[in-house]
């Protein structure tokens, strides 16, 4: 076939560069498509990878093979232009197939990556630097460590980058924004005195904030939704979670998607430093603990890492649950960089917790709730919304990063126009 696009490869080679570029965005755009129905996991980009790997193999070996039967280029666009309405169609259609194959895919997956840790999983340490550890291990989502001393036991993960649970083996205050968030359980309890005031927690971890309520509340119901199974294991080994306590093992939007019950308070506590879940950020994630929320429930969120600087992170998500709850109040945690959300879609959260305290007789409690009093105030959410389709929680959370670093840094800048050069030698 003597045909002049044959003879130039210039047009080859730019097919080859935009079909490459391509799949790379199909491969990020697959994780935001599957991270509302199973979570944007190690387990799921494991999924999307080995998919995309197979398919790419497969099709290489396709399409070598037409190309040595018929070196027609007519039929590589051809193809090129169906593929390339289907991935226009993803976005449309995606979600319906997804929810079609969902529990065949969950149950795949969980059966091979069961082999492949038994087959690949060692014991290894890595925390050469630290040898008072009670604990160190691994799951299919995060390096563990616990360790502990007369007073408390602490969960730390992915290489000591954050303290994720801190566990105070005596009742009282921990000074973490724990003892903030147990406000919630004065602002949204029933008054029915035999009925239990339900608690679900999205983000368990260890169970210190289940441990809390349920040492200082009476007749409370909790259930703790966790992803990570040894993180649980964990809870229950070395951080005495209630026995009472049951946690399920599932991504928290997704345990929404699959349930009916409703809850008088739900604790979102997913947030690992500025690490932020975008499928738990949107204002659908929000508006689906809303219909699972009693009349007069609250939600409470744990915001890690605040910052006073316009339009962080923070900010964003205070906005976005402010399109779906219309009475939010927050108070900053004294001595710690988390601020606690309280939301719902009754004007009289801070009401309730005035009666409730002013009715309380633990003098830990009031000592707690004097502090979330102390710095308690009214959000008027703006117009910085994020949705499934966008949600730059990684963009915004690197800028946080950028602001702690330039802080640091400027310390060492102001150091340097003062005393020179000699100043920062003087310092080492």
């Amino acid at each position: 076939m003597n045909r002049p696009i044959l003879k130039n490869k210039l047009y080859l080679y730019l097919t080859e560069f935009f079909a490459g570029m391509s799949v790379m965005a199909v491969e990020l755009g697959a994780s935001r498509l599957l991270a509302p129905y199973f979570s944007s996991s190690q387990i799921v980009w494991t999924i999307i990878i080995g998919t995309i790997m197979i398919a790419m193999a497969l099709g290489n070996l396709y399409g070598g093979r037409m190309a040595d039967k018929d070196p027609n280029p007519d039929k590589l666009y051809k193809r090129i232009i169906i593929a390339a309405i289907w991935i226009a169609a993803i976005p449309v259609v995606g979600k319906y197939i997804i929810i079609g194959i969902s529990a065949l895919l969950i149950f795949t997956v969980s059966i091979a990556l069961f082999l492949v840790c038994c087959l690949l999983g060692h014991s290894n340490s890595f925390a050469f630097w630290q040898t008072d550890l009670t604990y160190e291990g691994e799951s299919i989502y995060n390096y563990l460590q616990v360790y502990e001393n007369d007073k408390q036991v602490v969960l730390s993960t992915n290489v000591l980058f954050g303290t994720q649970s801190v566990y105070a083996k005596e009742k009282g205050p921990t000074g973490y924004y724990y003892d903030h968030a147990m406000a919630a359980v004065y602002m949204g309890r029933n008054d029915k005195k035999d009925t239990p005031t339900k608690i679900l927690i999205l983000g368990n971890g260890s169970g210190t904030y289940a441990t809390q309520c349920e040492r200082y509340f009476d007749n409370v119901e909790i259930t703790g939704v966790e992803i990570d199974e040894k993180i649980t294991s964990l809870a229950h080994k070395y951080f005495e979670l209630p026995k009472d306590v049951p946690v399920v093992t599932y991504d928290g939007r997704a345990y929404l998607n699959v349930i009916d019950d409703k809850y008088d308070i739900i604790m979102v506590d997913a947030y690992q430093d500025i690490t932020i879940p975008f499928q738990m950020s949107s204002v659908e994630f929000f508006t689906l603990v809303k219909n699972h929320l009693t009349d007069n429930g609250v939600m409470v969120v744990n915001l890690n890492m605040r910052s006073d600087e316009k339009n962080n992170i923070n900010y964003y998500l205070a906005d976005t649950i402010g399109q779906v709850f219309p009475y939010i109040m927050t108070s900053n945690v004294q001595n710690n960089t988390n601020r606690i959300l309280f939301a719902s879609m009754n004007d009289d959260m801070e009401q309730k917790l005035a009666t409730g305290v002013a009715a309380e007789t633990d003098d830990d409690l009031i000592y707690m709730m004097s502090k979330v009093q102390e710095n308690l105030t009214s959000y008027q959410p703006g117009d910085l919304i994020l949705t499934d389709d966008k949600a730059p929680v990684e963009l915004l959370g690197m800028q946080i990063i950028d602001e702690l670093i330039a802080g640091e840094v400027g310390y060492y800048k102001d150091i340097y126009k003062t005393q020179g050069l000699e100043g920062l030698i003087n310092m080492l």
